[in-house]
């Protein structure tokens, strides 16, 4: 054997090739843990594979999933969605996952969940991102909750980024006993750059919003 095919033999096998099946068992798992929509490259650059790999890939786990390739309809969709691609619950069964979720025993909502929540309540519409930003934690187990409990919604996604914007529901006013987020408590909408007594000012009034949240959920 030549050095030349010694190499190419010793290239392939470092880098055996990766059939669609692969990739799309690789893409489902990514799929089934992201907040929001992936584009293209992010995908590609998830699951090890060239662009035109990953398209070719969505494509069958679309058409599988719609029933298209000899299967049954699946309860979920693959949609792309402001340039990017998410599982979504298909349409006709929203009101099926609606009352499910609804149906469950309700519980008191945690403290880093008030805190998220008032964080929306006030800067909305917000996305995911931003909230992890102004609280310094992740909250994407958080947001969830949130949506799970339908207090919060997402609203639309970002033209540019796909980044979903969230906002809160009326379920959330039902649950405060308020006509419209005009009646929660005043807070400054940005913090940034204020001197310290500000500070500990809008604070103390953020607090008192959890409070209030943390009250009017518990009845």
């Amino acid at each position: 054997m030549t050095d030349d095919a010694s190499t190419t033999s010793a290239t392939a096998g470092a880098h055996p090739a990766v059939t669609t099946t692969d990739v799309a068992r690789r893409l489902e798992a990514i799929l089934l843990i992201v907040e929001e929509p992936q584009s293209l490259v992010s995908l590609a650059a998830a699951v090890g594979a060239p662009v035109p790999a990953v398209r070719q890939a969505i494509e069958t786990l679309v058409d599988d999933y719609d029933g298209k390739s000899g299967g049954p309809v699946r309860g979920f969709e693959l949609r792309e969605v402001g340039g990017g691609w998410r599982l979504y619950v298909r349409e006709e069964l929203d009101d099926l996952v609606s009352e499910f979720v609804g149906g469950q025993a309700p519980s008191r909502l945690s403290q880093a969940a008030l805190e998220t929540l008032a964080v929306i309540a006030y800067k909305q519409p917000v996305t995911r991102s931003q909230v992890a930003s102004i609280r310094a934690v992740n909250v994407d187990s958080v947001v969830r909750t949130l949506l799970a409990r339908g207090l919060v919604t997402e609203l639309f996604a970002d033209a540019e980024t796909g980044a979903i914007n969230y906002g809160t529901t009326d379920a959330l006013l039902v649950h405060l006993g308020i006509n419209s987020l005009d009646e929660l408590p005043h807070i400054s909408p940005l913090l940034d750059g204020v001197d310290e007594v500000s500070r500990a000012d809008e604070v103390s009034r953020a607090d008192e919003a959890g409070g209030t949240m943390d009250e009017g959920i518990r009845r």
